[in-house]
């Protein structure tokens, strides 16, 4: 059974920066796409990013393509979102999640492990 942690949420006032990182454990990381998903209040959960196993291709949100980046370190079973320039309508939960392997890496039915979630604050 495949284990996400996530880590890194916080407070932080707007234009700054937080780091996320999930961690995997208990099932296989490196050989599958990984994401972030995030949800606000009274609001459905949203793609953020994904990265494809062998790190080369990243996919981003309009909404925070140039202030966020994806990465991993499939050694330490971890990935990461850097995130810059936080704006306010950027808070929410966090979630990070594994691709089941198939269909669209936007969407949230396509992720088949989900991590607890972290919470990301930004004050105005």
């Amino acid at each position: 059974q495949v284990q996400l942690v996530e880590s890194g949420g916080g407070l932080v006032q707007a234009g700054g920066s937080l780091r996320l990182s999930c961690g995997a454990s208990g099932g296989t990381f490196s050989y599958y796409v990984m994401g972030w998903f995030r949800q606000a209040p009274g609001k459905e959960r949203e793609f953020v990013a994904a990265i494809s196993w062998s790190r080369f291709n990243t996919y981003y949100a309009d909404s925070v393509k140039g202030r966020f980046t994806i990465s991993r370190d499939n050694a330490k079973n971890t990935v990461y979102l850097q995130m810059n320039s936080l704006k306010p309508e950027d808070a929410a939960v966090y979630y990070c999640a594994r691709h089941s392997g198939g269909g669209s890496y936007y969407l949230e039915p396509q992720y088949d492990y989900w991590g607890q979630g972290t919470q990301v604050t930004v004050s105005s």
